[in-house]
């Protein structure tokens, strides 16, 4: 019996940390910038629809890499668009900035980042589907997916492929 709950405790333990399977596609689409393509982009939901980040969490926004990018540029350009959001960076931007760090790795083509917002609010990252961590501020879920998702993204023809099915 005392094997069976170690197993079973196991399993859930694994479970915890696996990507939602249980999502549909909002939309996808491309993200170039002038002549390279830098990714292709996905954005999943429960139902297939995004209306605010409470009501369609589990959000998974999954990110394939057509380049090489190293994790110091990765880490500057999420800044930048937070700079670009906002009009500046706050401490509370470093300090994501800083978490992101100890998380991300360098990313070559091919390689397939996702961010997973729980309804909780944690951040979940999982780097070609194996986990790296969260982020357990409630704030950061919003902040880091308006880089995407926002009306003030610098990449609006991204946003409307990724909202694509939306209502």
């Amino acid at each position: 019996m005392r094997k069976i709950l170690v197993i079973a405790t196991f399993l859930c333990c694994l479970n915890a940390q696996a990507m939602p399977d249980n999502v549909k596609l909002v939309g996808q689409g491309q993200f170039s910038y002038l002549f390279w393509d830098l990714y292709q982009a996905q954005l999943y939901t429960a139902d297939g629809n995004w209306s605010d980040y409470q009501q369609s969490a589990p959000l998974v926004l999954k990110l394939t890499y057509q380049r090489d990018i190293s994790k110091p540029d990765f880490i500057e350009a999420t800044v930048d668009q937070w700079k670009h959001l906002k009009g500046k960076v706050s401490a509370q931007h470093k300090d994501w900035a800083k978490q992101l760090d100890k998380l991300w790795t360098d990313v070559k083509k091919g390689d397939q980042l996702s961010c997973v917002l729980l309804a909780d609010g944690t951040v979940q990252f999982y780097f070609n589907d194996k986990l790296l961590g969260d982020v357990t501020d409630p704030a950061f879920g919003p902040a880091f997916l308006d880089i995407w998702l926002s009306e003030k993204t610098s990449a609006p023809k991204l946003r409307k492929q990724l909202l694509k099915n939306s209502a």
